[in-house]
């Protein structure tokens, strides 16, 4: 498993406020990341292509407002690439893949954010534990 941080950012003074794009790691004080930058999609995009397993929680950005929404989209877009399998957990990365349209190109998609990472911890369930015979 890799962890990726973003290189770059796309960032404002309020979420309606115009994009700034940030060519760093930094964001600069009196700005709020609102999106990654083009250089972290980039990243992003080749690693989820070679991957054999991506899991998806929370979106890159305020993709609600249309100036942030880039780099949540180009993810989105890469995970409907992917020849691997690919689990989106969460009810805004949910939303924003079927805003894009791409949510049946999912090989899994859930709502529950929390209650996924949860099962990853190998947490026991209590919707779950309650179905158990």
């Amino acid at each position: 498993m890799r962890l990726l941080l973003p290189r770059d950012h796309v960032a404002a003074a309020s979420p309606e406020g115009a994009p700034v794009k940030v060519p760093d790691v930094s964001i600069p004080e009196g700005l709020m990341g609102l999106d990654i930058g083009p250089k972290t999609v980039a990243a992003y995009t080749a690693e989820i292509e070679k991957a054999k397993t991506v899991f998806w929680n929370g979106p890159m950005g305020m993709f609600e407002k249309k100036p942030f929404a880039a780099g949540t989209f180009a993810i989105a877009e890469a995970l409907a690439r992917c020849q691997g399998t690919t689990i989106v957990g969460g009810g805004d990365s949910a939303a924003a893949v079927a805003e894009a349209g791409l949510a049946e190109k999912m090989s899994h998609v859930s709502t529950g954010g929390g209650a996924s990472l949860e099962f990853l911890e190998g947490r026991e369930l209590p919707g779950v534990k309650a179905l158990e015979v």
